[in-house]
């Protein structure tokens, strides 16, 4: 308490010339050490970057994501060199020690989905021992999965106002459209195209035309919900319907066919809770697929495409693929070969010979989890997925039944649909894609765990205002009670003193 104690001193009005004086020392002994002018104003701007990170800790925590999912630096290559992601997840971190542990001003709670994750999450840190290879699974640990764990607790336990889930709708809304607009700009320019017809952006995470739609399909899902629900203004209804045709038209422009389903996925969420014949929603559904499959020219795809026949080179690497990792899965029920080693271990576990085709990765988050952590991993894993619906589909009935009270927050309504429906989406493409261990899902759950906090939040604060507004009736009753059992009393007493 005593860093804290000092804190809280030097910005009392009496001390300020004291702390503005040791401050100015400071950065006069950064230009003495780096003699540049430039030199001054990283300590310059230090103490305004420091007030803004102690008072908005969740806008931090928000740009983490922003950058991890979108991969935003890499796509703007220009915004590499200041090293974004590095420095908001140390901000994250230290925000979240300053506030738990000095002012205690975040609470730390703990659901059954924290639960779960940190289940799936100990269960492979325990492969890490066992592991075929454990300096490269502990390594690949600690660049990513690590900094998952650690950001799901901190995304949960700083999401808790109403401003930060319309703050962070609309920024996930924004960062997937910044991507979305470089995937079209690179397929109208030829650039980064894999088998010729296939846009990609190439040099980031998001070379591979499957994961890009992967990341675009999660957005989609936020952009409709602007779209179908009441009451979150005009701006947002139009953001969100030009959010929505960029997105889908990014999407068939990777020909993703997984990209495509969790496309027809989403769609077909909010299908369910604006149509109510399930006859009219099949039918469209149907139509849908058929225009989206057509607009994107899957016939014109070099694997994959109308001119292969029987089963494709794209889909018979799937299988082969499937089939290593079930393997994997057999030999080591418990803990698979560890994170990250499903491509070290292909040749050990594959059905195939080399001649018959190359490694390939899992293209499937199921088959990769069942590779990499066992069978109990993939248990706990599906046991975290079903846990997180059955946590935002709960969420978002309560939400729904108080649409039209004088609770009612549109806001938390769209980013809660839009979050089920993002997650029936992954579900849907990760069967084709391997992403078992990144960040999509897991940004999905911690956004799920923060809006049931919400929710039971506001349904405590409802209960109380409930029971301070009985509270005067009942006060009343009880003095109207008492003032009849004394009358009562009273007539009793002098009716015995007559009888004497």
């Amino acid at each position: 308490m005593k860093l804290l104690e000092l804190a809280q001193q030097a910005l009392e009005p009496k001390y300020h010339v004291y702390t503005v004086t040791i401050w100015c020392l400071l950065i006069s002994a950064a230009t003495a050490v780096f003699p540049h002018p430039l030199a001054i104003i990283g300590p310059a701007i230090l103490p305004i970057g420091l007030f803004y990170l102690l008072k908005l800790p969740f806008v931090v925590c928000l740009i983490f994501i922003m950058f991890s999912f979108f991969r935003l630096h890499e796509v703007f290559p220009q915004l590499d060199p200041i090293k974004i992601p590095l420095l908001t997840a140390l901000g994250s971190y230290f925000v979240l020690f300053w506030h738990i542990i000095l002012t205690r001003k975040v609470k730390p709670y703990w659901r059954p989905e924290h639960r779960s994750f940190a289940l799936f999450f100990g269960w492979v840190v325990i492969g890490i021992v066992f592991a075929s290879f454990p300096p490269s699974a502990f390594g690949s640990f600690t660049s990513v999965y690590m900094k998952i764990g650690i950001m799901v607790i901190a995304i949960s336990w700083l999401m808790t106002q109403r401003w930060h889930f319309k703050l962070a709708h609309f920024s996930l809304l924004v960062a997937g459209l910044a991507v979305a607009g470089v995937t079209l700009f690179n397929k109208a320019n030829g650039i980064g195209l894999v088998e010729e017809t296939r846009v990609t952006i190439p040099g980031t995470s998001l070379g591979d035309p499957n994961d890009l739609s992967l990341v675009l399909s999660f957005p989609m899902s936020y952009a409709i919900a602007f779209i179908v629900t009441k009451d979150t203004g005009k701006f947002k209804t139009l953001l969100g319907i030009i959010a929505f045709f960029t997105f889908v038209s990014a999407i068939i422009a990777t020909q993703s066919r997984g990209g495509l389903l969790a496309t027809l996925a989403v769609l077909g969420i909010f299908g369910l809770r604006v149509i109510k014949s399930k006859l009219v929603l099949i039918s469209l559904g149907s139509f849908c697929l058929m225009i989206l499959v057509f607009a994107a020219g899957i016939n014109d795809r070099k694997s994959g495409g109308a001119a292969e026949d029987g089963i494709d080179e794209s889909a018979m690497g799937r299988i082969h693929a499937w089939e290593a990792a079930f393997n994997m899965g057999v030999r080591n029920p418990m803990t698979g070969v560890g994170l990250s080693l499903f491509l070290d271990n292909y040749w050990d576990y594959a059905t195939h010979s080399r001649a018959e085709g190359q490694a390939h990765v899992t293209h499937s988050t199921w088959f990769q989890v069942l590779a990499e952590a066992g069978f109990v991993g993939l248990f706990l894993f599906i046991n975290l997925i079903i846990q997180t619906f059955r946590s935002i589909y709960r969420s978002l009935t309560w939400l729904d039944n108080e649409q039209e009270g004088p609770d009612a927050d549109p806001h938390v309504r769209a980013i809660a649909v839009g979050t089920m429906a993002g997650l029936i989406g992954f579900c849907v493409s990760g069967t084709f894609l391997s992403q078992g261990f990144l960040w999509p899902v897991y940004i999905i759950v911690s956004i799920s765990i923060a809006i049931a906090n919400y929710i039971d939040l506001r349904k405590e604060e409802k209960r109380l205002s409930e029971i301070k507004n009985q509270a005067p009736a009942i006060v009343n009753r009880n003095k109207d009670d008492s003032a009849r059992n004394g009358t009562a009393y009273a007539a009793k007493i002098q009716t015995m003193a007559e009888g004497r």
